[in-house]
């Protein structure tokens, strides 16, 4: 039985890259406060987000649907950086990732309705150095307000700054593709 996942998400790239897997996708809605205590180790900011999401979807799930919430943060040099605020945050979270490395981290919640996985994928990812100029081009695109860390990998910044990368390509884009697959794959053979 092919099940459905029910994304709690209003990411459209999340989104695009469930359905790119062969899954039927539907949108639903989650409402909670995004807020949680910091925590030690960083990655588990992320899990905790992707299971407070869970836990804010009210509707009991069908056999046939699975739940799946996400969560990204980047970390860099010990401070979580999250979607920017405004034009002048947006410059400054690029100016301190520029020439440095950084982490980004999604927590995946997948949710049956008898089952629940919760995991964090991690990838190391390291900028060339930015300048003004390029930093400036990107931030008046006006992409960067919905994303943590204030850049889009997928995007012309990705394609210009990011010199390496460790890990997953799909989880700096917010989900990772492969770790997802294969607990999704896990979770239907368990139900």
């Amino acid at each position: 039985m092919m099940q459905t996942l029910l994304l709690a998400s209003k990411s459209p790239r999340r989104r695009q890259l469930l359905v790119q897997l062969g899954f039927p996708v539907r949108i639903v809605d989650v409402d909670v406060d995004e807020v949680v205590e910091p925590c030690t180790p960083v990655e588990y900011v992320a899990a905790s987000l992707a299971l407070l999401k869970a836990k804010g979807y009210g509707t009991a799930l069908a056999d046939d649907e699975i739940l799946v919430t996400a969560d990204t943060i980047v970390a860099h040099r010990g401070e979580v950086l999250g979607k920017p605020q405004g034009r002048e945050q947006a410059i400054a979270m690029l100016r301190s990732l520029s020439g440095d490395r950084h982490t980004v981290y999604t927590g995946v919640c997948l949710k049956s309705a008898d089952r629940q996985v919760v995991f964090t994928e991690k990838s190391d990812v390291c900028f060339r150095r930015l300048d003004d100029e390029t930093i400036l081009h990107y931030v008046d695109q006006g992409t960067c307000f919905d994303k943590a860390g204030a850049y889009g990998i997928q995007e012309w910044i990705g394609m210009v700054g990011v010199e390496r990368i460790e890990g997953c390509y799909y989880n700096v884009m917010g989900l990772p593709l492969s770790r997802l697959y294969f607990e999704l794959q896990q979770l239907m053979r368990k139900s």
